[in-house]
């Protein structure tokens, strides 16, 4: 079976796109899995630095390790190679609606997922709790039901 890819997108890539990352691997390999990869990158990365300190801190509440993460700059070529690309906020969505199959989590939960960036923990808590439930429906309804095909 050929590999199949999962491309989070966000602004930065240091607080949304690498937590949902972070956690749809986790659970991935949770549910044992087989064939998914997961990614993420900006579509303005800030390439050279590291995932925010919040981001990794309510990760590693959760027991989940990011500290290999490093931001990637948004290319035709990562979108070309997915088999979703998934946007936190469906203005996101629109900039990106021409380079192929792209999506937005408020397209598959009915909700943005805001940017947490500079704010205290617990907003940082809040988004990852969005992205997991994001996680959850995309495992269930997407990866699951593309598995069964």
């Amino acid at each position: 079976m050929k590999r199949k890819k999962i491309l989070f997108v966000c602004t930065g890539n240091t607080c949304r796109s690498p937590m949902a990352e972070a956690l749809l691997k986790a659970k991935i390999k949770k549910n044992k899995i087989k064939w998914w990869s997961v990614a993420s990158c900006g579509i303005r990365a800030e390439v050279g630095s590291a995932m925010s300190a919040n981001s990794r801190a309510v990760l590693s509440e959760l027991g989940i390790s990011s500290d290999k993460f490093t931001p990637k700059q948004l290319t035709q070529k990562m979108i070309s190679s997915a088999t979703l690309v998934v946007c936190m906020t469906s203005s996101q969505k629109q900039m990106l609606e021409d380079c192929g199959i792209v999506t937005c989590v408020k397209d598959l939960c009915g909700y943005d997922i805001p940017d947490p960036y500079g704010r205290d923990v617990s907003v940082y808590r809040a988004t990852r709790d969005a992205l997991s439930s994001a996680c959850d429906y995309i495992v269930e309804n997407y990866i699951k039901k593309f598995e069964e095909e």
